[in-house]
């Protein structure tokens, strides 16, 4: 094979991370790596305990985005979805699944600078959602994996601490709910193009109306929780957490519905469920009931 000139290696070089940080569905890995950083802080975590945690939801998200847009190559080309850089060739799909492979490798590893309990639990939370990846997709128990790992975040977080402390039974069923609904959000812009290739989760059997129920539901169950969980009456600001709570759901369907109706992807309804994360997570450590 002829070597390329340094200016095309580098070119090559700069278009493969491209494709991997586009592959690794930045927003929500992002999303999802931030909540968990600042929920270690408000857990009283130390910045080196801050920075385990952080790196180690990194690893995860980059190896469940990593497996999903692997696995999905073909299916997302077959529906033309030019925004997945493996479907549209900004990437080779090798490169993606030896990404994947090594991430989820390192996740555990990662996790053990803070205790084996703690690991253990961010390593079913990874397992949890690469099943949801492979082969439980397209299954009426779709929505488990979900559930599972968010729920097992949390518990990851408190177990990540000295002494690895039992995490609160309404954290970590918050964190279920919350993952729960982000399941139902995240399917409804892609009904069209998974009844085309055969996808049929638990919302696709609920339907469109009734997944929006169904998120909106979680999500608001979730903060909920947060809020009369810990012990103590409902502060002021939960209250208002728990109104926003049911206000920003609605708020991305509509603004999924004229994305829509502009041409463009109906994200904001997912996009909904991460400001409801971190207006949980605020709340919490805002609230200083984290554990």
């Amino acid at each position: 094979m002829a070597r390329l000139p340094g200016n095309d290696q580098t070119s090559l070089m700069s278009s493969t991370v491209l494709g991997l940080v586009r592959a690794s569905h930045p927003e929500p890995s992002v999303a999802v790596t931030a909540v968990s950083g600042l929920l270690a802080w408000g857990a009283g975590h130390s910045p080196a305990g801050v920075a385990a945690v952080t790196v180690t939801i990194l690893a995860s998200q980059l190896a469940v985005g990593w497996t999903n847009d692997a696995l999905d190559a073909e299916r997302d080309a077959t529906v033309g979805r030019t925004d997945k850089p493996v479907a549209a060739g900004a990437v080779r799909r090798r490169t993606v699944a030896v990404g994947a492979v090594l991430a989820a490798l390192a996740t555990p590893l990662l996790a053990l600078t803070t205790n084996p309990t703690a690991a253990l639990w961010v390593t079913l939370a990874l397992v949890s959602a690469l099943l949801y990846d492979w082969p439980l997709k397209s299954t009426p128990v779709s929505v488990l994996p979900y559930a599972f790992s968010f729920g097992a975040l949390p518990a990851f977080v408190v177990l990540a601490l000295p002494g690895a402390p039992a995490p609160p039974a309404w954290l970590v069923a918050a964190g279920a709910c919350l993952g729960a609904g982000a399941h139902f959000a995240n399917v409804l812009p892609d009904f069209a193009d998974d009844a085309r290739t055969g996808v049929r989760g638990l919302p696709h059997r609920l339907g469109p109306a009734g997944s929006r129920i169904a998120a909106a539901g979680l999500l608001l169950a979730a903060t909920v929780t947060l809020v009369v969980g810990p012990p103590g009456p409902p502060s002021w600001l939960g209250l208002s957490a728990v109104a926003a709570a049911a206000v920003v759901p609605p708020l991305g369907w509509y603004g999924g519905r004229a994305a829509a109706g502009a041409g463009g992807r109906p994200v904001a309804a997912f996009r909904a469920v991460m400001v409801v994360a971190l207006i949980d997570v605020v709340l919490l450590v805002a609230s200083g009931r984290v554990i």
